[in-house]
């Protein structure tokens, strides 16, 4: 039987990156922004997500030239288990903010961000010619922290009581790189 052919943008050890599409709704994606635990440290979860939001959301990644968002997918089991994503990206200054969602829970602690985040920091470098890459995450997410430095990111500031969640406010540690191929 011939082997289907895969949509695979980027491709790591253990995920592969490619765009999101409709049949992702059919998954837990559809879940995941709901899920207090998933969206604990993020903006989201302020307002119910509904199924044509998302519809939407992906309609618009497609044709979005200031949007980059890909489907996270393990290769073990070809599961759509999150996104990563470069967003405002800003052609003038060349520079974007990465964003990451992990949504399947067996997959949290295992590396898979790193990965999926050294490919698209790659790729933002090497293909679309960005300058620098930043991100920003809740005082409290540890876990995303440590994802920034990892990734070759440096704490660059903080933004003070920026977010506000489950009754209070928390500040906003920004983080930030500069392409290390870049020759000016």
């Amino acid at each position: 039987m011939k082997e289907l052919r895969k949509n695979i943008f980027l491709q790591g050890n253990y995920i592969y990156l490619r765009a999101l599409t409709e049949s992702d709704l059919r998954g837990n994606y559809q879940f995941w922004l709901n899920d207090e635990e998933i969206i604990k440290y993020n903006s989201h979860g302020r307002f119910p997500y509904t199924l044509d939001q998302l519809k939407s959301y992906i309609s618009s990644s497609i044709i979005s030239n200031t949007n980059l968002i890909l489907a996270v997918v393990a290769k073990d089991s070809d599961t759509h288990i999150g996104n990563i994503s470069l967003n405002a990206i800003n052609w003038i200054d060349r520079n974007a903010e990465i964003a990451f969602l992990l949504g399947e829970r067996n997959y949290w602690g295992k590396g898979i961000m790193e990965e999926a985040g050294h490919l698209l920091i790659e790729h933002a470098f090497k293909s679309l010619n960005l300058h620098r890459i930043h991100c920003g995450t809740s005082s409290e997410n540890l876990g995303m922290q440590k994802l920034a430095l990892k990734l070759g990111m440096k704490e660059e500031g903080i933004r003070k009581e920026a977010i506000y969640k489950v009754g209070k406010y928390f500040d906003i540690f920004e983080y930030g790189m500069i392409n290390p191929n870049e020759i000016l």
